[in-house]
């Protein structure tokens, strides 16, 4: 189902902006609060809190973050999920999201209130209210931009920097294949980010939103390469349908490249027990699957696999 509509009794421009902000409360039910802490005011208020800010933004913009074959309540949720995926990564807590939408006079008033009521839907499971945003109007577009607002949960912040080498590379979940369904289907890792930010061998982290063949990069030290085994890359079995189906590219190819994986990507300290981290992982984590890629090497050694000849997703690079 695509968000627009030739009839102008079932499009948004039917309403008008203030009764779509009025249809936009009844959607969102108690996933808002009143105001002032919710929408309604010219900002929302939120409590004080001790601990360090946390801020991201993200979008889903129509016909590149989804299309008609994404229900649009899916939608809704992957606009905040993806969001989620960014505090995840920081080992934060989410607190509060503010929503702005650009959008075409002709969007269907029924595919935004699903959209809506999905992202409500998140909203509830995750424990984040919606507290205000902003409509405008965006010709022959739909965009939804999600600021969401967390804490850090620890007394640091995890970020991408602080891996050295001969640090250990480990990623959560399986890799490749998103676009067939996995790119709004995906769980934040909110409570693996959260525990592993309390980990002092843990150090850095990042979510892989662009492919491993691009993110990994953030992490890597000045002096170091990956070096990665092969073998040991979690590739998804939709990455394995797409390579024996229609893409003309290997399953490798897909884990290293596709992008919209939403896992954690970490560098655990060269020192660390890997064996009683593991076990314990498989104790607190038991459905949230771990693998070892390998570790941070000397830039004069070789590497086992060669990542330069991969380029995962880059926003505004020009593609053949």
């Amino acid at each position: 189902m695509h968000p627009f509509t030739d009839n102008p009794a079932e499009a948004i421009s039917a309403l008008g902006e203030q009764k779509l902000i009025a249809a936009i409360r009844r959607w969102l039910g108690n996933a808002t609060p009143p105001s002032p802490f919710g929408i309604g005011d010219d900002c929302a208020v939120l409590p004080r809190s001790s601990r360090r800010t946390l801020v991201t933004v993200d979008p889903v913009i129509h016909g590149k973050h989804f299309d008609a074959t994404v229900p649009p309540r899916a939608v809704g949720e992957k606009l905040l999920k993806r969001n989620l995926s960014d505090i995840a990564a920081m080992g934060g807590r989410p607190r509060a999201a503010v929503v702005a939408l650009a959008l075409d006079a002709k969007i269907s008033t029924r595919w935004l209130a699903a959209f809506y009521r999905g992202l409500a839907s998140a909203s509830r499971r995750y424990r984040v209210p919606i507290v205000g945003g902003d409509i405008s109007h965006q010709p022959g577009g739909f965009a939804a931009t999600l600021t969401l607002i967390g804490e850090a949960s620890a007394k640091r912040v995890l970020t991408r920097t602080g891996a050295k080498n001969g640090d250990w590379i480990y990623v959560t979940g399986t890799l490749g294949g998103s676009i067939l369904g996995h790119h709004y289907r995906f769980t934040p890792r909110l409570d693996e980010g959260r525990w592993l930010a309390a980990l002092p061998e843990v150090r850095s982290m990042m979510d892989l939103s662009d492919g491993l063949a691009k993110d990994l990069a953030a992490l890597t030290p000045a002096d170091a390469v990956p070096a990665l085994e092969a073998g040991a890359i979690p590739i998804s079995p939709a990455a394995r349908r797409l390579a024996a189906r229609t893409s003309g590219k290997t399953a490798l190819h897909h884990a290293l490249a596709d992008g919209e994986d939403y896992e954690l990507l970490f560098t655990l300290a060269t020192r660390a027990d890997r064996a009683a981290f593991e076990a314990t992982w498989k104790r607190k984590f038991p459905s949230t699957r771990l693998s070892c890629l390998g570790r941070f090497a000397r830039a004069t050694l070789p590497e086992h696999l060669n990542l330069h000849v991969v380029h995962g997703y880059e926003h505004l690079r020009q593609t053949s």
